[in-house]
């Protein structure tokens, strides 16, 4: 990985999608012009869409995206450093089903994401963001929750993990009050020993966290 860091940034700009980011001084001018993504357009055929908002390092999508190259994956990330991290990954390991957008989820998911054009959504441990001054920092809100539900096609699942009790219970009341998503509490399969894991997953389960997971269903 040392020397996947090295690559320079036109290998890895076949994986990048240009989207404004929330710390630049233009957010505000860029973010009013919103750029609807077009799947065919952006990863060159029409195989179905999965999106995992926040992926950190990008283990569960580098792996979910080799296991299964049937399936585009758009990751959302807001740190550059992981998303250039992620995207040098992905040119060592040849791997051509995905794409990287450094920006607001939030954002993205309202803005460019159509409704009903993604297959999974995929959100693992967000982080909860307790303190007062940084609420408006957390990703799950009442909006979001509605938006989840408004891009995932019929009989499209979102995936919800997280090692904060609280949360998943706030999180999970918010779903449920989506009408269109439907809660399916077997998730045996989503924790077996075949599951894609994140880093924070395998970090959490070999310290021996509780780990909290829900799959819901449109």
């Amino acid at each position: 990985m040392a020397r996947a860091r090295r690559l320079p940034i036109e290998a890895l700009a076949p994986y990048l999608v240009e989207a404004p980011h929330p710390r630049s001084p233009r957010w505000r001018e860029l973010a009013q012009k919103p750029q609807p993504l077009k799947w065919s357009v952006l990863f060159g055929n029409d195989q179905a869409v999965e999106i995992e908002i926040g992926f950190g390092k990008g283990m569960f999508l580098a792996t979910a995206a080799a296991a299964r190259p049937h399936v585009n994956f758009l990751g959302i990330e807001i740190e550059r450093p992981y998303v250039l991290l992620t995207a040098a990954r992905l040119v060592k390991d040849h791997i051509a089903n995905v794409r990287l957008a450094c920006t607001d989820a939030r954002w993205l998911l309202k803005q460019c994401v159509a409704e009903g054009s993604v297959q999974a959504l995929h959100i693992y441990f967000p982080d909860p963001w307790w303190k007062h001054r940084h609420q408006k920092r957390k990703l799950f809100t009442a909006e979001f929750a509605a938006e989840c539900a408004r891009v995932l096609q019929p009989g499209g699942v979102l995936h919800f993990v997280t090692d904060v009790a609280a949360y998943f219970d706030e999180t999970c009341k918010l779903l449920v009050q989506q009408n269109l998503l439907r809660r399916e509490d077997d998730v045996a399969k989503a924790t077996g020993s075949d599951a894609v894991l994140t880093h924070f997953d395998r970090k959490y389960c070999a310290e021996g966290r509780a780990i909290h997971r829900a799959r819901f269903v449109k």
